[in-house]
């Protein structure tokens, strides 16, 4: 699934190709896409005739077409969504089920989605503190890209919890945009295992994660994001090329970049998860570990 790093770069593009630009047509061409917008598909398209794209904002792995009525078109890629950018009259892809076309003739914007499992959907503003969000995200936690996230008050929250590291990082309400992938890269980075209990997790620790998690976004932006198949592209067709620098996720059984012991998996989530045993010591197997905080700890 698309991580913010992913999600970061299409906004990107999205924003150089439909920013004041005034829809003239769409067409929803199977009706899964818009499944979340109640009112149905006709609805869906009745509300955005005639409105111009404001702007293309994003929060977490969320984005969204901000409209000048006040409104938004809310989108989540899922597992396998693509917003393509193509020219007027370029056949359709296989899988499109959504099309936008803009009273300037140019090149229409396509939802495409294979497996549909992402969306659209017309939705109202909300006013927040980090400015206004579509009403169904507005629970969504600042990502560690937004200029005003502050990583200390994250800590602060994470150390509260009776929780593990690295579900507390894939916890959207706490922090936004990290996915399994980032974690796991962010956590080799900071030497840390992801079953570390988040209480235990010192002030000190907690700045070099989040310090690895900025690193990582980052450098995953530079590269494009992620693809390990088709199904991740940029608006134009592109892929990203971030897993080459991969140092663990994925790797199992190659060597560590840091100190060459085999990198491991193992089930988490019903996902996996990927570390150096080495680089990331266990956290030592007692009842503190498996989840049972300091104060409520039994003799």
């Amino acid at each position: 699934m698309p991580e913010l790093p992913e999600v970061e770069v299409i906004r990107a593009g999205l924003a150089e190709h439909v920013v004041d630009r005034t829809l003239s047509d769409v067409e929803v061409l199977h009706p899964r896409a818009v499944r979340r917008y109640v009112p149905g598909p006709e609805d869906f398209r009745a509300r955005l005739l005639g409105e111009r794209v404001e702007a293309v904002r994003r929060r977490g792995k969320y984005l969204w077409l901000e409209l000048d009525s006040g409104t938004a078109v809310l989108g989540h890629l899922g597992m396998s969504g693509q917003l393509r950018v193509q020219p007027a009259g370029t056949p359709d892809e296989k899988h499109l089920r959504v099309r936008m076309r803009f009273a300037d003739g140019g090149d229409e914007l396509r939802f495409v989605d294979q497996r549909t499992f992402g969306g659209l959907q017309v939705t109202d503003l909300r006013p927040t503190q980090g400015g206004q969000v579509p009403a169904e995200i507005v629970h969504i936690a600042r990502d560690p890209v937004d200029p005003d996230f502050r990583a200390e008050d994250v800590v602060r929250a994470l150390r509260a919890r009776r929780s593990e590291v690295k579900r507390g990082l894939l916890d959207q309400s706490l922090v936004s945009g990290i996915g399994n992938i980032y974690a796991d890269e962010a956590l080799w980075r900071a030497r840390l295992h992801g079953t570390c209990p988040t209480w235990r997790l010192t002030r000190k620790q907690g700045q070099v994660l989040f310090h690895a998690v900025a690193e990582v976004l980052d450098e995953a932006l530079a590269a494009g994001g992620t693809s390990f198949d088709a199904l991740y592209v940029n608006v134009n067709g592109r892929s990203g090329y971030f897993s080459r620098a991969l140092a663990v996720y994925g790797r199992d059984g190659q060597p560590c970049e840091r100190c060459a012991a085999l990198i491991r998996r193992e089930v988490f989530m019903n996902r996996s998860s990927y570390f150096c045993p080495t680089c990331q010591p266990r956290p030592r197997s007692s009842r503190r570990a498996r989840g049972t905080p300091p104060h409520t700890a039994r003799p």
